[in-house]
């Protein structure tokens, strides 16, 4: 087996050179930039290069004067402008101090800072290190700039929701309060008591599901009472009659007509229209007074009810009707039973629906 000449000798060493490093750094070991192969700076220079510019980060050099010796990859938002632009002078007396701070003790330091932009403020971590020679003297800072303002926002989203969902649980929780409250009131006992109460926490949650599918944006007036007539097995399609506008309700409006028209349900499905086959409910909807500015919005709902005996008016279905829902949405209803006919009529201003 012939040995190979000096040159290829060279080259393998050199090649095992590199796979040794290789795999050094797969490992995760430190690689000196002594035992780099040689000539390879630039390389290093352009590929660090390019990782600042892909990963958003700009790099800055000050000596001990604080004098800014070079940078690499400057963030736009960052560039003076001739007429304003820049960070804020507050901002830069920050930087300043924190400087000043990592040349007299050596250590490492981070601040976060933000400044006005077009397109709304703008947000850095910088990380501050020293630079220290051989012998542990600081020559140096190298200041590491991130611009997190996605993060920021994020997290300001993130609060805003949190605060919103705290709104409207206390809310959601003061109306099953309400409801407990009264249904203890009007029940003749714990069974009846369980029973009215249990099918009114289901009407509101099939109102709040309408209201969180629509990301908290609230339900259409339509599909809130159809879902309520869904829920104890009448078909809509069959038993509704829905005529004029179908507005978008505002989350609180959603969660109380949804809780008017789930007592007009019941009481139809026990006594009127929904309890035979051939009948129909009539609910119809309009903006009224439409000089004013905005319109109120006007809902009535009409049924034959031929087999009522007039039901006791202190009971909490029509407590509800008369006094808890439109005091909730700061308007007004009547509630009215004749001998064959009953209807609800509710009136609710602007600021509870938005109209197409």
């Amino acid at each position: 087996m012939s040995l190979p000449a000096n040159e290829n000798i060279q080259t393998v060493v050199a090649e095992a050179a590199t796979a040794a490093r290789i795999d050094q750094v797969a490992r995760g070991d430190r690689v000196d930039q002594d035992d780099l192969p040689p000539g390879c700076d630039a390389q290093i220079r352009r590929a660090f290069n390019i990782a600042l510019r892909h990963t958003g980060i700009y790099v800055a050099y000050h000596d001990r004067t604080l004098t800014k010796v070079w940078t690499r990859n400057i963030l736009a938002p960052l560039v003076p402008k001739k007429k304003g632009g820049g960070l804020p002078p507050t901002q830069l007396e920050r930087i300043e101090t924190a400087q000043r701070h990592v040349l007299e003790t050596g250590e490492s330091g981070r601040i976060e800072v933000s400044m006005p932009h077009e397109d709304g403020v703008r947000w850095f971590d910088i990380w501050l290190d020293a630079d220290l020679d051989d012998a542990g003297i600081v020559q140096g800072i190298v200041s590491t700039w991130i611009e997190v303002t996605e993060q920021k926002r994020r997290e300001q989203t993130l609060k805003t929701l949190l605060r919103e969902v705290s709104h409207r649980s206390k809310n959601l929780l003061a109306i099953i309060q309400g409801i407990a409250s009264q249904t203890g009131r009007y029940s003749s006992d714990i069974g009846d008591f369980l029973t009215r109460f249990r099918g009114r926490l289901q009407s509101l949650s099939s109102s709040q599901d309408l209201v969180t599918s629509s990301n908290w944006r609230g339900a259409r007036l339509r599909e809130l009472i159809e879902g309520q007539m869904e829920r104890y097995g009448a078909d809509p399609s069959r038993s509704l009659r829905f005529e004029g506008v179908d507005p978008f309700l505002n989350p609180n409006a959603a969660l109380h007509i949804g809780l008017a028209v789930h007592e007009l349900v019941v009481n139809s499905m026990s006594y009127g229209a929904l309890s035979q086959s051939d009948a129909v409910v009539d609910v119809t909807a309009g903006l009224a007074d439409l000089d004013a500015n905005p319109p109120a919005l006007w809902l009535r709902w009409s049924e034959r009810f031929p087999s009522c005996s007039s039901p006791d008016q202190k009971r909490f279905g029509s407590v509800a009707l008369e006094r808890v829902v439109p005091a909730a949405l700061d308007g007004m209803a009547t509630f009215e039973i004749s001998d064959d006919r009953v209807e609800y009529h509710l009136v609710v201003p602007a600021g509870n629906f938005a109209a197409d």
